[in-house]
Protein backbone atom coordinates (compact mmCIF):
# COMPACT_ATOMS: atom_id res chain seq x y z
CA UNK A 1 0.00 0.00 0.00
CA UNK A 2 1.22 3.49 -0.83
CA UNK A 3 1.08 5.76 2.20
CA UNK A 4 0.80 9.11 0.47
CA UNK A 5 -0.05 12.26 2.39
CA UNK A 6 -2.22 14.88 0.74
CA UNK A 7 -3.06 18.39 1.78
CA UNK A 8 -6.68 19.54 1.85
CA UNK A 9 -6.51 21.42 -1.51
CA UNK A 10 -5.18 18.31 -3.21
CA UNK A 11 -7.95 16.21 -1.67
CA UNK A 12 -10.63 18.65 -2.78
CA UNK A 13 -9.23 18.85 -6.32
CA UNK A 14 -9.06 15.07 -6.64
CA UNK A 15 -12.58 14.57 -5.29
CA UNK A 16 -13.87 17.26 -7.68
CA UNK A 17 -12.51 15.33 -10.66
CA UNK A 18 -14.35 12.21 -9.54
CA UNK A 19 -17.61 13.98 -8.71
CA UNK A 20 -17.75 16.28 -11.75
CA UNK A 21 -20.39 14.26 -13.57
CA UNK A 22 -24.08 14.89 -14.23
CA UNK A 23 -26.44 13.95 -11.40
CA UNK A 24 -29.59 12.19 -12.51
CA UNK A 25 -32.84 13.62 -11.18
CA UNK A 26 -34.05 11.69 -8.13
CA UNK A 27 -37.76 11.09 -7.64
CA UNK A 28 -39.90 11.57 -4.54
CA UNK A 29 -38.22 11.22 -1.15
CA UNK A 30 -34.76 10.86 -2.73
CA UNK A 31 -34.88 14.20 -4.52
CA UNK A 32 -31.76 16.19 -3.74
CA UNK A 33 -30.03 13.36 -1.88
CA UNK A 34 -27.05 13.10 -4.25
CA UNK A 35 -26.36 16.82 -3.99
CA UNK A 36 -26.66 16.65 -0.20
CA UNK A 37 -24.23 13.72 0.09
CA UNK A 38 -21.69 15.33 -2.21
CA UNK A 39 -21.82 18.64 -0.33
CA UNK A 40 -21.43 16.82 2.99
CA UNK A 41 -18.51 14.87 1.57
CA UNK A 42 -16.70 18.15 0.94
CA UNK A 43 -17.75 19.80 4.20
CA UNK A 44 -16.45 16.87 6.25
CA UNK A 45 -13.38 16.27 4.03
CA UNK A 46 -14.28 12.60 3.67
CA UNK A 47 -12.49 10.78 0.81
CA UNK A 48 -15.32 8.46 -0.19
CA UNK A 49 -18.67 7.00 0.80
CA UNK A 50 -21.08 4.38 -0.51
CA UNK A 51 -24.82 4.57 0.23
CA UNK A 52 -27.59 2.04 -0.37
CA UNK A 53 -31.28 2.33 0.46
CA UNK A 54 -33.86 -0.46 0.61
CA UNK A 55 -37.55 0.45 0.50
CA UNK A 56 -40.55 -1.87 0.26
CA UNK A 57 -38.44 -4.84 -0.71
CA UNK A 58 -36.40 -3.11 -3.43
CA UNK A 59 -33.00 -1.45 -3.59
CA UNK A 60 -34.07 2.06 -4.61
CA UNK A 61 -30.65 3.70 -4.34
CA UNK A 62 -27.10 2.33 -4.49
CA UNK A 63 -24.27 4.67 -5.33
CA UNK A 64 -20.74 5.65 -4.42
CA UNK A 65 -19.32 9.16 -4.04
CA UNK A 66 -15.74 10.40 -3.86
CA UNK A 67 -12.56 8.35 -4.07
CA UNK A 68 -11.20 5.11 -2.67
CA UNK A 69 -7.86 6.74 -1.80
CA UNK A 70 -6.83 10.39 -1.67
CA UNK A 71 -4.58 11.36 -4.56
CA UNK A 72 -5.72 8.53 -6.79
CA UNK A 73 -8.52 8.52 -9.35
CA UNK A 74 -10.33 5.32 -8.38
CA UNK A 75 -13.91 6.32 -7.63
CA UNK A 76 -16.19 4.72 -5.06
CA UNK A 77 -19.28 2.84 -6.28
CA UNK A 78 -21.92 0.62 -4.68
CA UNK A 79 -19.61 -2.41 -4.97
CA UNK A 80 -16.58 -0.83 -3.26
CA UNK A 81 -15.50 -2.86 -0.21
CA UNK A 82 -15.22 -1.10 3.16
CA UNK A 83 -14.75 -2.33 6.72
CA UNK A 84 -18.15 -2.44 8.46
CA UNK A 85 -16.70 -2.61 12.00
CA UNK A 86 -19.13 -3.41 14.78
CA UNK A 87 -22.09 -3.80 12.47
CA UNK A 88 -20.52 -7.27 12.18
CA UNK A 89 -22.07 -8.06 15.56
CA UNK A 90 -25.53 -8.51 14.05
CA UNK A 91 -24.15 -11.23 11.76
CA UNK A 92 -22.90 -13.08 14.83
CA UNK A 93 -26.32 -12.73 16.46
CA UNK A 94 -27.99 -13.97 13.26
CA UNK A 95 -25.65 -16.97 13.13
CA UNK A 96 -26.69 -17.90 16.66
CA UNK A 97 -30.34 -17.29 15.75
CA UNK A 98 -30.03 -19.88 12.97
CA UNK A 99 -28.76 -22.38 15.52
CA UNK A 100 -31.62 -21.51 17.88
CA UNK A 101 -34.10 -22.00 15.03
CA UNK A 102 -32.57 -25.41 14.38
CA UNK A 103 -32.98 -26.40 18.04
CA UNK A 104 -29.26 -26.85 18.54
CA UNK A 105 -29.05 -24.30 21.36
CA UNK A 106 -31.09 -21.70 23.26
CA UNK A 107 -30.48 -18.00 23.86
CA UNK A 108 -30.49 -18.61 27.61
CA UNK A 109 -28.05 -21.50 27.61
CA UNK A 110 -25.21 -20.78 29.98
CA UNK A 111 -22.15 -19.79 27.98
CA UNK A 112 -20.03 -22.42 29.71
CA UNK A 113 -22.31 -25.17 28.36
CA UNK A 114 -20.78 -24.45 24.97
CA UNK A 115 -17.43 -22.99 26.07
CA UNK A 116 -15.86 -25.40 28.58
CA UNK A 117 -13.10 -23.61 30.46
CA UNK A 118 -14.44 -20.11 29.70
CA UNK A 119 -13.92 -18.07 32.85
CA UNK A 120 -14.53 -14.51 33.98
CA UNK A 121 -13.12 -12.64 36.97
CA UNK A 122 -16.22 -13.27 39.11
CA UNK A 123 -17.09 -16.98 39.57
CA UNK A 124 -20.79 -16.12 39.92
CA UNK A 125 -20.80 -14.37 36.55
CA UNK A 126 -18.87 -17.25 35.00
CA UNK A 127 -21.60 -19.62 36.16
CA UNK A 128 -24.63 -17.46 35.27
CA UNK A 129 -23.53 -15.73 32.03
CA UNK A 130 -25.79 -16.80 29.16
CA UNK A 131 -25.48 -16.62 25.38
CA UNK A 132 -28.05 -13.81 25.52
CA UNK A 133 -25.75 -11.91 27.91
CA UNK A 134 -22.88 -12.23 25.43
CA UNK A 135 -24.92 -10.28 22.87
CA UNK A 136 -26.40 -7.50 25.02
CA UNK A 137 -23.50 -5.60 26.65
CA UNK A 138 -24.58 -6.37 30.21
CA UNK A 139 -21.71 -8.55 31.44
CA UNK A 140 -20.53 -5.89 33.89
CA UNK A 141 -17.10 -5.82 32.23
CA UNK A 142 -15.34 -2.72 30.91
CA UNK A 143 -14.19 -2.82 27.31
CA UNK A 144 -10.63 -4.08 27.78
CA UNK A 145 -10.10 -3.57 24.05
CA UNK A 146 -6.33 -3.22 24.30
CA UNK A 147 -6.24 -6.96 25.03
CA UNK A 148 -7.11 -7.80 21.41
CA UNK A 149 -6.31 -4.51 19.69
CA UNK A 150 -2.70 -4.13 20.81
CA UNK A 151 -1.58 -7.72 20.93
CA UNK A 152 -1.14 -10.50 18.40
CA UNK A 153 -2.95 -12.96 20.67
CA UNK A 154 -5.23 -15.33 18.80
CA UNK A 155 -8.91 -15.60 19.68
CA UNK A 156 -8.31 -18.49 22.09
CA UNK A 157 -5.75 -16.49 24.06
CA UNK A 158 -7.98 -13.40 24.13
CA UNK A 159 -10.79 -15.50 25.61
CA UNK A 160 -8.42 -17.14 28.09
CA UNK A 161 -7.09 -13.80 29.34
CA UNK A 162 -10.51 -12.16 29.78
CA UNK A 163 -10.67 -13.85 33.21
CA UNK A 164 -8.22 -11.16 34.36
CA UNK A 165 -10.50 -8.28 33.32
CA UNK A 166 -12.07 -6.94 36.51
CA UNK A 167 -15.74 -5.87 36.37
CA UNK A 168 -16.56 -2.18 36.32
CA UNK A 169 -20.13 -2.56 37.64
CA UNK A 170 -22.60 -5.28 38.59
CA UNK A 171 -23.58 -8.18 36.35
CA UNK A 172 -26.66 -7.16 34.30
CA UNK A 173 -26.71 -3.85 36.19
CA UNK A 174 -26.22 -1.53 33.23
CA UNK A 175 -25.15 -1.19 29.61
CA UNK A 176 -21.41 -1.43 29.02
CA UNK A 177 -20.11 -1.91 25.49
CA UNK A 178 -17.98 -5.06 25.31
CA UNK A 179 -16.34 -6.52 22.19
CA UNK A 180 -14.73 -9.58 23.79
CA UNK A 181 -18.12 -11.06 24.71
CA UNK A 182 -18.93 -11.12 20.99
CA UNK A 183 -15.70 -13.00 20.34
CA UNK A 184 -17.01 -15.54 22.85
CA UNK A 185 -20.37 -15.59 21.04
CA UNK A 186 -18.56 -16.38 17.79
CA UNK A 187 -16.82 -19.27 19.51
CA UNK A 188 -20.25 -20.57 20.59
CA UNK A 189 -21.19 -20.61 16.89
CA UNK A 190 -18.04 -22.64 16.24
CA UNK A 191 -18.64 -25.15 19.04
CA UNK A 192 -22.34 -25.70 18.33
CA UNK A 193 -22.12 -25.83 14.52
CA UNK A 194 -18.70 -27.51 14.39
CA UNK A 195 -17.84 -24.86 11.80
CA UNK A 196 -15.59 -21.82 12.39
CA UNK A 197 -17.54 -18.58 12.78
CA UNK A 198 -16.27 -17.16 9.49
CA UNK A 199 -17.17 -20.28 7.52
CA UNK A 200 -20.62 -20.40 9.09
CA UNK A 201 -21.34 -16.74 8.27
CA UNK A 202 -20.19 -17.22 4.69
CA UNK A 203 -22.20 -20.40 4.05
CA UNK A 204 -25.38 -19.57 5.98
CA UNK A 205 -25.65 -15.80 5.43
CA UNK A 206 -23.35 -14.39 2.71
CA UNK A 207 -24.00 -17.10 0.11
CA UNK A 208 -27.82 -17.34 0.35
CA UNK A 209 -28.05 -13.53 0.37
CA UNK A 210 -25.83 -13.20 -2.70
CA UNK A 211 -23.25 -11.16 -0.76
CA UNK A 212 -20.42 -11.95 -3.17
CA UNK A 213 -18.22 -9.02 -2.12
CA UNK A 214 -18.25 -9.68 1.62
CA UNK A 215 -15.40 -11.12 3.66
CA UNK A 216 -14.97 -12.08 7.32
CA UNK A 217 -11.29 -11.12 7.41
CA UNK A 218 -8.87 -8.70 5.79
CA UNK A 219 -6.75 -11.66 4.62
CA UNK A 220 -8.37 -11.96 1.14
CA UNK A 221 -8.44 -8.20 0.45
CA UNK A 222 -5.03 -7.86 -1.29
CA UNK A 223 -6.49 -9.91 -4.16
CA UNK A 224 -9.81 -8.04 -4.28
CA UNK A 225 -10.42 -5.24 -6.77
CA UNK A 226 -12.31 -2.07 -5.85
CA UNK A 227 -11.50 -1.78 -2.14
CA UNK A 228 -11.46 1.50 -0.24
CA UNK A 229 -8.34 2.55 1.66
CA UNK A 230 -8.77 3.58 5.32
CA UNK A 231 -7.86 7.21 6.18
CA UNK A 232 -7.18 9.21 9.33
CA UNK A 233 -6.18 12.80 9.99
CA UNK A 234 -2.54 13.19 11.03
CA UNK A 235 -1.44 16.75 11.88
CA UNK A 236 -4.13 18.16 9.63
CA UNK A 237 -3.27 15.88 6.71
CA UNK A 238 -5.62 13.17 5.43
CA UNK A 239 -3.47 10.05 5.43
CA UNK A 240 -4.09 6.46 4.25
CA UNK A 241 -3.38 3.79 6.88
CA UNK A 242 -3.24 -0.02 6.67
CA UNK A 243 -6.35 -2.15 7.05
CA UNK A 244 -6.62 -3.44 10.63
CA UNK A 245 -6.55 -7.21 11.12
CA UNK A 246 -9.32 -8.12 13.59
CA UNK A 247 -9.24 -11.89 13.30
CA UNK A 248 -8.67 -12.35 17.04
CA UNK A 249 -12.01 -10.68 17.78
CA UNK A 250 -13.63 -11.30 14.39
CA UNK A 251 -17.26 -11.88 15.47
CA UNK A 252 -17.24 -8.41 17.04
CA UNK A 253 -16.09 -6.44 14.02
CA UNK A 254 -14.04 -8.07 11.25
CA UNK A 255 -16.45 -8.14 8.29
CA UNK A 256 -15.69 -6.13 5.16
CA UNK A 257 -18.47 -5.57 2.65
CA UNK A 258 -20.04 -3.30 0.06
CA UNK A 259 -23.14 -1.12 0.25
CA UNK A 260 -24.87 -3.29 -2.36
CA UNK A 261 -24.18 -6.47 -0.38
CA UNK A 262 -25.28 -4.86 2.86
CA UNK A 263 -28.55 -3.83 1.19
CA UNK A 264 -29.29 -7.54 0.73
CA UNK A 265 -28.63 -8.10 4.44
CA UNK A 266 -30.92 -5.25 5.50
CA UNK A 267 -33.63 -6.38 3.09
CA UNK A 268 -33.65 -9.83 4.69
CA UNK A 269 -34.26 -8.32 8.14
CA UNK A 270 -37.01 -6.05 6.82
CA UNK A 271 -38.66 -9.13 5.25
CA UNK A 272 -38.75 -10.89 8.61
CA UNK A 273 -35.88 -13.26 7.86
CA UNK A 274 -36.60 -14.11 4.20
CA UNK A 275 -34.65 -13.41 1.02
CA UNK A 276 -36.13 -14.10 -2.42
CA UNK A 277 -38.55 -16.61 -0.97
CA UNK A 278 -35.91 -18.46 1.04
CA UNK A 279 -36.21 -18.28 4.83
CA UNK A 280 -32.88 -17.74 6.61
CA UNK A 281 -34.28 -16.78 10.02
CA UNK A 282 -37.67 -17.25 11.63
CA UNK A 283 -39.78 -14.14 12.23
CA UNK A 284 -39.63 -14.95 15.94
CA UNK A 285 -35.83 -14.77 15.96
CA UNK A 286 -35.84 -11.48 14.03
CA UNK A 287 -38.34 -9.96 16.49
CA UNK A 288 -36.25 -11.11 19.44
CA UNK A 289 -33.09 -9.55 18.02
CA UNK A 290 -34.98 -6.28 17.65
CA UNK A 291 -36.46 -6.36 21.17
CA UNK A 292 -34.91 -4.21 23.95
CA UNK A 293 -32.80 -6.20 26.40
CA UNK A 294 -30.54 -3.55 27.98
CA UNK A 295 -31.47 0.06 28.71
CA UNK A 296 -29.04 2.69 27.40
CA UNK A 297 -28.88 6.11 29.02
CA UNK A 298 -28.72 8.81 26.39
CA UNK A 299 -25.82 11.26 26.99
CA UNK A 300 -26.55 14.97 27.07
CA UNK A 301 -25.12 15.73 23.64
CA UNK A 302 -27.44 13.11 22.13
CA UNK A 303 -30.45 14.47 24.03
CA UNK A 304 -29.66 17.89 22.60
CA UNK A 305 -29.55 16.50 19.06
CA UNK A 306 -32.58 14.23 19.43
CA UNK A 307 -35.05 15.92 21.81
CA UNK A 308 -37.88 13.77 20.41
CA UNK A 309 -36.21 10.47 21.43
CA UNK A 310 -37.95 8.72 24.34
CA UNK A 311 -35.94 5.52 24.70
CA UNK A 312 -32.64 3.98 23.72
CA UNK A 313 -31.81 0.34 24.31
CA UNK A 314 -29.81 -2.61 23.01
CA UNK A 315 -31.29 -5.80 21.58
CA UNK A 316 -29.35 -8.83 20.38
CA UNK A 317 -26.54 -6.98 18.58
CA UNK A 318 -28.82 -4.13 17.46
CA UNK A 319 -29.15 -0.62 18.92
CA UNK A 320 -32.76 0.50 19.35
CA UNK A 321 -34.42 3.88 19.75
CA UNK A 322 -37.52 5.77 18.71
CA UNK A 323 -37.46 8.62 16.20
CA UNK A 324 -40.43 10.64 15.01
CA UNK A 325 -42.80 7.98 16.29
CA UNK A 326 -41.03 5.01 14.69
CA UNK A 327 -38.70 2.41 16.13
CA UNK A 328 -35.18 2.50 14.71
CA UNK A 329 -33.01 -0.63 14.61
CA UNK A 330 -29.41 0.10 13.77
CA UNK A 331 -25.73 -0.07 14.60
CA UNK A 332 -22.54 1.83 13.99
CA UNK A 333 -19.12 0.46 13.19
CA UNK A 334 -15.69 2.05 13.53
CA UNK A 335 -12.19 0.69 13.09
CA UNK A 336 -8.90 2.24 11.94
CA UNK A 337 -9.72 4.65 9.14
CA UNK A 338 -13.25 3.37 8.46
CA UNK A 339 -16.73 4.31 9.69
CA UNK A 340 -20.03 2.55 8.93
CA UNK A 341 -23.67 2.98 9.88
CA UNK A 342 -26.70 0.80 9.20
CA UNK A 343 -30.33 1.58 10.03
CA UNK A 344 -33.69 -0.17 9.73
CA UNK A 345 -37.14 1.39 10.12
CA UNK A 346 -39.28 -1.77 10.13
CA UNK A 347 -42.62 0.08 10.19
CA UNK A 348 -41.65 1.88 6.97
CA UNK A 349 -39.97 -1.15 5.35
CA UNK A 350 -36.91 1.10 5.04
CA UNK A 351 -33.22 0.30 5.40
CA UNK A 352 -30.11 2.44 4.88
CA UNK A 353 -26.40 1.64 4.89
CA UNK A 354 -23.57 4.19 4.74
CA UNK A 355 -19.93 3.07 4.43
CA UNK A 356 -17.06 5.57 4.52
CA UNK A 357 -13.27 5.44 4.48
CA UNK A 358 -12.43 7.87 7.25
CA UNK A 359 -12.02 7.13 10.94
CA UNK A 360 -13.39 8.89 14.00
CA UNK A 361 -16.21 10.69 12.21
CA UNK A 362 -19.99 10.99 12.67
CA UNK A 363 -20.35 11.68 8.94
CA UNK A 364 -22.32 8.46 8.16
CA UNK A 365 -24.94 9.41 10.77
CA UNK A 366 -25.55 12.68 8.96
CA UNK A 367 -26.45 10.79 5.78
CA UNK A 368 -28.53 8.20 7.65
CA UNK A 369 -30.74 10.80 9.32
CA UNK A 370 -31.05 12.84 6.15
CA UNK A 371 -32.45 9.75 4.42
CA UNK A 372 -34.79 9.02 7.33
CA UNK A 373 -36.09 12.57 7.25
CA UNK A 374 -36.64 12.30 3.49
CA UNK A 375 -38.94 9.32 4.00
CA UNK A 376 -40.58 10.47 7.24
CA UNK A 377 -41.56 13.78 5.70
CA UNK A 378 -39.49 16.36 7.57
CA UNK A 379 -36.37 18.15 6.34
CA UNK A 380 -36.18 20.68 9.17
CA UNK A 381 -32.68 19.74 10.27
CA UNK A 382 -29.44 19.91 8.35
CA UNK A 383 -27.88 16.87 10.00
CA UNK A 384 -24.54 17.34 8.31
CA UNK A 385 -24.19 20.88 9.68
CA UNK A 386 -25.45 19.90 13.16
CA UNK A 387 -23.18 16.90 13.57
CA UNK A 388 -20.22 18.73 12.09
CA UNK A 389 -20.72 21.51 14.64
CA UNK A 390 -20.85 18.93 17.43
CA UNK A 391 -17.69 17.26 16.17
CA UNK A 392 -15.95 20.63 15.99
CA UNK A 393 -16.87 21.25 19.63
CA UNK A 394 -15.42 17.87 20.60
CA UNK A 395 -12.18 18.74 18.83
CA UNK A 396 -12.08 22.09 20.65
CA UNK A 397 -12.56 20.28 23.96
CA UNK A 398 -9.70 17.92 23.14
CA UNK A 399 -7.43 20.87 22.38
CA UNK A 400 -8.47 22.56 25.63
CA UNK A 401 -7.73 19.36 27.57
CA UNK A 402 -4.27 19.24 26.00
CA UNK A 403 -3.71 22.88 26.90
CA UNK A 404 -4.68 22.17 30.52
CA UNK A 405 -2.25 19.26 30.54
CA UNK A 406 0.49 21.54 29.24
CA UNK A 407 -0.31 24.12 31.94
CA UNK A 408 0.03 21.47 34.66
CA UNK A 409 3.44 20.38 33.42
CA UNK A 410 6.19 21.12 35.93
CA UNK A 411 9.20 22.63 34.23
CA UNK A 412 12.78 22.07 35.26
CA UNK A 413 12.40 18.53 36.56
CA UNK A 414 14.63 15.60 35.63
CA UNK A 415 14.03 11.85 35.60
CA UNK A 416 14.93 10.18 38.90
CA UNK A 417 17.13 7.62 37.15
CA UNK A 418 19.45 7.39 34.16
CA UNK A 419 17.59 6.04 31.14
CA UNK A 420 18.86 2.49 31.51
CA UNK A 421 17.39 2.44 35.02
CA UNK A 422 13.90 2.36 33.50
CA UNK A 423 14.64 -0.32 30.92
CA UNK A 424 13.11 -3.73 31.42
CA UNK A 425 10.06 -5.88 30.92
CA UNK A 426 6.82 -4.90 32.61
CA UNK A 427 3.94 -7.40 32.58
CA UNK A 428 0.23 -7.63 33.27
CA UNK A 429 -1.83 -10.81 33.34
CA UNK A 430 -4.51 -9.28 31.09
CA UNK A 431 -2.60 -7.12 28.63
CA UNK A 432 0.72 -8.96 28.43
CA UNK A 433 4.12 -7.31 28.20
CA UNK A 434 5.47 -3.81 27.79
CA UNK A 435 9.16 -3.63 26.92
CA UNK A 436 11.16 -0.51 27.67
CA UNK A 437 14.57 -0.24 26.00
CA UNK A 438 17.34 2.32 25.56
CA UNK A 439 17.84 3.38 21.95
CA UNK A 440 20.74 5.82 21.75
CA UNK A 441 19.87 8.86 23.83
CA UNK A 442 16.21 7.99 24.34
CA UNK A 443 13.86 5.34 25.64
CA UNK A 444 11.50 3.35 23.47
CA UNK A 445 8.46 1.35 24.52
CA UNK A 446 6.85 -1.58 22.77
CA UNK A 447 3.49 -3.19 23.48
CA UNK A 448 2.27 -5.81 21.06
CA UNK A 449 2.87 -5.67 17.33
CA UNK A 450 1.63 -2.15 16.57
CA UNK A 451 2.40 -0.06 19.63
CA UNK A 452 6.06 0.85 19.29
CA UNK A 453 6.96 4.38 20.28
CA UNK A 454 9.56 6.88 21.44
CA UNK A 455 9.54 8.37 24.93
CA UNK A 456 10.27 12.01 25.66
CA UNK A 457 10.53 13.31 29.21
CA UNK A 458 7.45 15.21 30.39
CA UNK A 459 8.15 15.82 34.08
CA UNK A 460 9.39 13.86 37.10
CA UNK A 461 9.09 10.16 36.11
CA UNK A 462 6.38 10.72 33.52
CA UNK A 463 7.17 10.49 29.80
CA UNK A 464 5.11 11.10 26.70
CA UNK A 465 5.22 8.31 24.13
CA UNK A 466 4.67 9.09 20.45
CA UNK A 467 3.60 5.95 18.67
CA UNK A 468 5.36 5.26 15.38
CA UNK A 469 2.34 3.75 13.64
CA UNK A 470 0.53 6.38 11.59
CA UNK A 471 -2.56 7.75 13.28
CA UNK A 472 -1.95 6.23 16.72
CA UNK A 473 -1.06 9.56 18.32
CA UNK A 474 0.55 9.70 21.76
CA UNK A 475 0.00 8.76 25.40
CA UNK A 476 1.60 9.31 28.79
CA UNK A 477 3.72 6.72 30.59
CA UNK A 478 4.57 7.02 34.29
CA UNK A 479 7.15 4.95 36.15
CA UNK A 480 6.50 4.33 39.87
CA UNK A 481 9.60 3.66 41.98
CA UNK A 482 9.77 1.47 45.07
CA UNK A 483 11.50 2.38 48.34
CA UNK A 484 14.87 1.42 46.88
CA UNK A 485 14.48 3.72 43.90
CA UNK A 486 13.84 0.85 41.46
CA UNK A 487 10.91 1.04 39.00
CA UNK A 488 8.25 -1.26 40.47
CA UNK A 489 5.61 -0.64 37.85
CA UNK A 490 4.85 1.27 34.68
CA UNK A 491 1.46 2.89 34.12
CA UNK A 492 0.26 3.55 30.59
CA UNK A 493 -2.42 6.22 30.67
CA UNK A 494 -5.83 4.82 29.85
CA UNK A 495 -4.61 1.23 29.83
CA UNK A 496 -3.16 -0.41 32.95
CA UNK A 497 -0.30 -0.58 35.41
CA UNK A 498 2.33 -3.17 34.44
CA UNK A 499 4.50 -4.70 37.17
CA UNK A 500 8.22 -4.92 36.51
CA UNK A 501 9.67 -8.37 36.20
CA UNK A 502 12.82 -9.31 38.06
CA UNK A 503 15.96 -9.14 35.96
CA UNK A 504 17.09 -11.49 34.48
CA UNK A 505 13.73 -12.92 33.41
CA UNK A 506 13.33 -16.60 34.33
CA UNK A 507 12.25 -18.73 31.37
CA UNK A 508 9.39 -20.18 33.41
CA UNK A 509 7.65 -16.76 33.64
CA UNK A 510 7.71 -15.98 29.93
CA UNK A 511 3.90 -16.15 29.67
CA UNK A 512 3.38 -12.69 31.16
CA UNK A 513 1.32 -13.67 34.24
CA UNK A 514 1.53 -11.73 37.48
Amino acid sequence: MRHLRWSLPAVVACVFLILARPIAAQPGPLQGLDAYVEKALGDWNVPGVSVAIVKDGRIVHARGYGVREVGRLGGVDEHTVFAIGSTTKAFTSAALAILVDEGRMKWDDRATEHLPGFELHDPYVTRELTVRDLLTHRSGLPRGDRLWYCNAYDAAEVLRRVRFLEPAWGFRAQYGYQNIMFAAAGEVVHRVSEMPWGDFVRSRLFEPLGMTRSYTSVAPLPGVENTAEPHVWVDGVLTPVPWKDLDNVGPAGSINSSARDMAMWLGMHLAGGEHEGVRLLSEERVREMQTPHTVIRLPQNQRDLFPEVNFTAYGLAWSLRDYRGRKLVGHGGAIDGMRAEVMLVPEESLGVVVLSNIGGSAFPQAIIYRVLDHYLGSLEKDWSALLLEQESKSQDEAREARARREAQRVSGTRPSLPLDGYAGIYADSLYGEVRVEVDGDRLTVRHGADYHGDLSHWHFDTFEVTWRRTGYGSAFVTFHLDGGGIPARLEVEGLAAFGRRPDPVPASTAGGER
